[in-house]
């Protein structure tokens, strides 16, 4: 599949490591105007050097990082105007969100205040940034969003952590209600849902918290029988953001290896 994004505006959220930074590289790699965000400002910092690598040997390509807290609404609107003066914003990847630090507890253990915050990084900001990017994409007549969720939101959650699964859940079920809503101006809303990748610090310490007996069967559950990338989840929103996917909305795609 070749796919070219040249002029294009993209945000990305979530992008000072993982699927974020490949996402974002991926699409300067083919011409896109890529503004991305995180928190995290040393290791942003690190995904803007590499996309102007990856900007440099696609061609036209650029890669603009900002700091920005997608729980906060102002932020996140002043992000998404300041993304607009490359041109409307033709593609937007929710793919900020985490189990925010937490471990999995007993539900009697389990405070508001974290389960709040687990939806408010996972549905708000993802709701929120909707919300911004959606007026431009309407006068565009195009645009596509694709939102980034996890396994847990379709089954149960490895961690054990009730918010997480619940949060992921809720977010598909955003992606299809904003599919139905938006599709009339030629927006598309779609979900890419992850398995098991060894993408951040969290999930290395996952991974190294099951063993090495737990570690094989996992992957021994995997029909590929490997784990995957973050470039394996970069290229099914590729997929999604490009003209291919021009007749799918409302979609929920597993990409974890077969299960």
């Amino acid at each position: 599949m070749i796919a070219r994004f040249d002029e294009r505006t993209v945000v990305v959220t979530g992008a000072a490591h993982g699927f974020g930074r490949a996402i974002a590289r991926a699409f300067a790699a083919r011409g896109a105007h890529v503004w991305a965000c995180d928190v995290r400002e040393d290791a942003l910092a690190e995904t803007a050097d590499l996309g102007a690598l990856d900007a440099v040997g696609g061609g036209l390509g650029t890669l603009t990082v900002r700091r920005v807290d997608v729980t906060d609404g102002d932020a996140v609107r002043a992000f998404v105007v300041e993304a607009e003066s490359d041109g409307p914003v033709y593609a937007l990847v929710n793919n900020a969100g985490g189990v925010g630090g937490q471990v999995g507890r007993p539900l009697e253990e389990v405070s508001t205040e974290d389960w709040r915050a687990l939806f408010a990084i996972n549905v708000d900001a993802a709701f929120a940034f909707a919300q911004a990017v959606a007026p431009g994409m309407k006068r565009a007549g195009a645009g596509r969003i694709v939102n980034i969720s996890s396994g847990a939101g379709l089954g149960v959650s490895l961690t054990g952590i009730q918010a997480y699964a619940s949060a992921k859940a809720a977010q598909i079920g955003l992606t299809r209600q904003l599919a139905h809503e938006l599709g009339a101006w030629g927006i598309t809303v779609n979900h890419v849902a992850p398995g098991f990748v060894r993408s951040n610090p969290t999930t290395e310490r996952q991974w190294q918290s099951y063993g090495e007996e737990g570690q094989r069967a996992l992957v021994e559950r995997i029909a590929l029988k490997r784990l995957g990338t973050p470039d394996d989840i970069a290229h099914a929103v590729v997929f999604f953001a490009s003209p291919y996917a021009d007749w799918v909305t409302g979609q929920v795609l597993s990409v974890d290896g077969g299960k």
